[in-house]
């Protein structure tokens, strides 16, 4: 399972940028380690996650949520999120690129963690 080191200032509130590449008929899943500018683990103690891809925006790129990631805060306190597709709806994206956010809400407060591109790439074959 890869995970990618993100740091997420929340004074500013701009996501970290990260590409992601989803290979279709097969599980997917990536961690996010979400630090702080001092380098400490951003608290999501309270927080819930959501994710989702879309297709990218270009001419003719229909908009709006394609599939939803299954989204878990594997470590509150040490600033550690997953997210995650089955091997079902990754077969089911069509190849090409995407966009996607995983965003982390409490209460009234609201914050795109990362977002980025995803490249899907088709399975050369289907399983029986």
């Amino acid at each position: 399972m890869p995970s990618k080191n993100i740091t997420f200032d929340p004074d500013t509130g701009v996501p970290y940028g990260a590409n992601l590449t989803i290979y279709g008929g097969a599980d997917f899943e990536t961690t996010f380690n979400v630090t702080d500018n001092t380098n400490s683990a951003f608290d999501l103690s309270g927080y819930t996650g959501s994710a989702a891809i879309s297709k990218s925006v270009a001419v003719g790129a229909t908009l709006g949520v394609t599939t939803a990631f299954s989204v878990g805060i594997t470590s509150a306190a040490g600033g550690k999120i997953k997210i995650s597709l089955g091997s079902t709806s990754t077969r089911g994206l069509d190849q090409g690129r995407y966009m996607y956010d995983v965003i982390v809400s409490s209460g009234s407060t609201l914050y795109t963690l990362v977002n980025g591109n995803v490249m899907v790439v088709p399975a050369v074959s289907s399983a029986p």
